[in-house]
């Protein structure tokens, strides 16, 4: 983790996200982030005193009203009542580490010197993030278009004294909660309110966010996949390189290659290496080639992402270099709902896989002679019989959510915002079907473990040994019935938190 990152608009990384926005760690604006705004400033100031042409959100009104001019004595009030009129969103607030990062990448974006904010307003923000001074935004309300208008605004409203914030546990007026953290207002100059509501940061934080959960959730499933191909006493073979340099797919070599790795040493794979059984099921069989997929979408995800924490997404843009500011799309927000299409569906799968070889786990008829749901006195107890239960729901509520956002549009400002992403729509299903994955990953650990138990004494891989140590550390073995939702919500933390990883990567090497 970072201890300070010096904005620049131009070098922000996704783990620099995640260490600000989830670890705490504090951002900064650099010199050249100074320097770079003081220029854009300067146009802007030519472009709204003394200048009679229309420019965009520093003389004009907004959306269908870009012919509406409006007075140089207005230009303070103009940018008030934008954000005023945009925060209007409704629901229940987004996830505190969405808001914190879509404050440090908003930060980032104006830092860029492409918008015309002054420095002085980036800092209030940074201080804010760093003070935990946290606007209350509410999570329905943007369609991705001009970027997340309704969001932002909510995000931007503590900054002039106005909307709400959390400060200590506390929801408060704006300004009180700048007032408690020591800080002050500030009132907007000409373009600053527009330049704090147009960009993608919401969705650019589900992105960002999403991706590193995604990561993890790629190589619990790998871990998991062993896991259970123990449990289950099945083949290695269908993992072996040779079989994957015939399909050089990156995806499913890496995750193959983690699955053999996983699996090292392992007395279970020898004890039935010249078994008649010829061929494993699909949900074993062709785990890296399903794994494997779901990594490729990641690393699309990744590209766009990346280029997106470094975009200048303001509109008009500030070009410094010909003096001009230009109306453009870059708000768009489509590249970044095709991509949290993506995270969706690919997370999905690999939640679809992994309830597969639960049921295989379970299922005595599939299960090659494991206990009946994995218990001892079955009948009296159930065992893990329910825990299937919920993974099949989760994974059913996720086919759901894994149905597209980004092909849906609907005209805003009548008309002249004719087509739109819905990427904030496409954000919020990410986000739970990264959350029902993560739980249902830790279904299946649960279920593989106590699997891989009963065939004691054999000792299955290094891998899965240290896997089955970090998971026992958080839910011990299932004897007589006991609620196991606290035990499936502990491991689902570990997978999002890199917790499990990081602990079997300790023991065997890093994975892929």
């Amino acid at each position: 983790m970072i201890a300070q990152h010096a904005l620049t608009g131009e070098d922000l990384t996704i783990d620099d996200v995640w260490a600000v926005a989830v670890g705490g760690a504090r951002a900064v604006l650099s010199d050249s982030a100074r320097a770079q705004m003081h220029a854009a400033r300067e146009v802007v100031d030519r472009a709204a005193h003394g200048r009679s042409e229309h420019t965009y959100g520093v003389n004009t009104g907004f959306g269908r009203f870009v012919s509406q001019s409006i007075p140089e004595e207005l230009t303070q009030e103009l940018q008030l009542r934008l954000l005023r009129s945009h925060a209007c969103g409704v629901g229940d607030p987004y996830p505190d580490e969405i808001v914190r990062a879509a404050m440090l990448l908003r930060a980032n974006a104006l830092a860029k010197g492409r918008s015309g904010a002054r420095a002085e307003l980036v800092e209030l923000l940074l201080e804010c993030l760093d003070r935990r001074v946290l606007p209350v935004v509410p999570s329905r309300g943007s369609v991705g278009a001009s970027g997340d208008l309704a969001p932002l605004a909510h995000l931007a409203l503590p900054l002039v004294g106005e909307g709400e914030a959390w400060f200590d546990g506390e929801r408060l007026p704006g300004r009180d909660a700048l007032e408690r953290a020591g800080l002050a207002p500030m009132a907007l100059e000409a373009k600053e309110g527009l330049s704090l509501v147009n960009g993608t940061q919401f969705m650019a934080s589900f992105c960002s966010l999403g991706l590193v959960r995604a990561r993890r959730l790629a190589k619990a499933a790998d871990l998991a996949c062993a896991v259970s191909l123990e449990a289950l006493q099945g083949s290695r073979s269908s993992f072996i390189p040779e079989v994957h340099a015939l399909r050089p797919l990156h995806g499913q070599g890496a995750s193959a290659g983690n699955v053999l790795s996983l699996l090292e040493g392992s007395a279970i794979n020898e004890s039935h290496r010249w078994c008649d059984k010829v061929q494993d099921a699909y949900s074993l069989r062709c785990a890296p080639q399903v794994h494997g997929a779901s990594r490729d979408l990641f690393d699309y995800i990744d590209y766009t992402v990346s280029v997106e924490l470094n975009a200048a997404t303001d509109n008009p843009l500030v070009l410094v270099e010909v003096d001009m500011l230009v109306s453009n799309g870059n708000f768009h927000g489509q590249p970044l709902a095709f991509a949290l299409d993506a995270l969706a569906m690919a997370a999905a799968e690999l939640a679809n896989i992994s309830e597969r070889r639960v049921e295989r786990l379970v299922n005595p008829s599939l299960s090659g002679g494991l206990p009946p749901f994995l218990t001892t006195d079955g009948g009296l107890n159930s065992g893990f019989m329910i825990p299937q239960y919920v993974a099949a729901s989760l994974v059913s509520e996720n086919k759901v959510l894994a149905h597209p956002a980004s092909v849906d549009s609907i005209p805003t400002s009548a008309g002249q915002e004719d087509h739109v992403s819905m990427g904030n729509a496409a954000g919020l299903k990410a986000w739970q079907v990264l959350a029902n994955a993560e739980w249902a990953l830790a279904i299946e650990l649960l279920a593989g473990v106590q699997g891989v138990e009963f065939l004691a004494p054999l000792e299955p891989g290094r891998g899965v040994v240290a896997a089955r140590s970090f998971v026992r550390e958080l839910s011990p073995r299932l004897t007589d019935d006991r609620p196991l939702g606290a035990d499936i919500d502990a491991v689902a933390g570990a997978i999002r938190d890199g917790s499990l990883v990081a602990a079997v990567e300790g023991e065997i090497g890093a994975l892929r």
